[in-house]
């Protein structure tokens, strides 16, 4: 198959992810989003980075590897999630679904300060999303409040009884 053929293919490779993760089918649609990232990589290492061809590439891959961190955080990989987002994020620094995506994959790993700062810059980028980053927000706030509620009845257990005796 040339290069030619191969680029043809991607729209179609992400059509396809995108039914099937309306569907629910994630782990297939997951599978299909990373197979046209990967092809659209592979052409792209046949071009120098910054040309006008990488660039073109590269603004093929975004929306996939978008989506298939969209999949990933379903499937709770929060970690492989932040460190693509971060990855577009160094190269596109104003895309708001990336930072929307890392919020919440910092959120669901309890990275507070991280998500917070986060779920600020979608605001500051995308202002029309206030009452969905309000939700988020409230959200991981509650978490927090179960979590700490948790640990706090957990560590109680474990302390031990203290009993005061005065020895003469």
């Amino acid at each position: 198959m040339t290069d030619e053929e191969k680029l043809k293919l991607v729209p179609d490779i992400h059509e396809e992810g995108n039914a099937l993760f309306k569907k629910g089918q994630v782990k297939d649609a997951t599978e299909k989003y990373y197979n046209g990232i990967a092809c659209l990589k592979n052409l792209q290492m046949k071009e120098h980075p910054g040309d006008e061809v990488w660039v073109k590439l590269d603004n093929m891959i975004t929306p996939l590897l978008l989506n298939y961190c969209q999949c990933k955080l379903l499937q709770g990989q929060y970690y492989e999630v932040i460190e693509h987002c971060s990855s577009i994020l160094f190269k596109y620094e104003d895309n708001v679904k990336a930072y929307y995506k890392r919020a919440k994959a910092h959120a669901a790993v309890w990275n507070e300060v991280e998500a917070r700062a986060d779920f600020e810059k979608v605001l500051d980028l995308d202002p029309s999303l206030s009452a969905s980053i309000a939700k988020e927000l409230r959200s991981m706030e509650d978490k927090i409040r179960s979590k700490e509620k948790e640990e706090k009845g957990r560590y109680k257990d474990l302390e031990p009884e203290r009993t005061v005796s005065f020895h003469y």
